[in-house]
């Protein structure tokens, strides 16, 4: 372990249940559901100037995006749940 690991670990110490593992994991995958949603978002658009594109193409593509979005927004709830009094 290198200096920096360790000031790391005594600054924010591990949860030992395992909890930091699953956070880092949900903010990983938010992470990469987030580029793929961007970069979908980038394609669709590029296609929707384009002629010979086919419209049932950009209607998939567009309800992968949505399926993305929708995703992203159940991994936040469970990284953050919300509390109801």
């Amino acid at each position: 372990m290198e200096w920096d690991e360790v000031a790391m670990a005594t600054v924010f110490p591990l949860d030992p249940s395992g909890e930091d593992a699953r956070r880092v994991e949900l903010m990983q995958r938010i992470v990469q559901l987030t580029l793929e949603h961007r970069d979908l978002d980038d394609v669709i658009e590029r296609l929707t100037f384009r002629r010979d594109v086919d419209a049932l193409q950009i209607t998939r593509l567009k309800r992968r995006k949505l399926l993305l979005k929708d995703q992203i927004a159940w991994l936040e709830r469970q990284l953050d749940p919300d509390i109801r009094a």
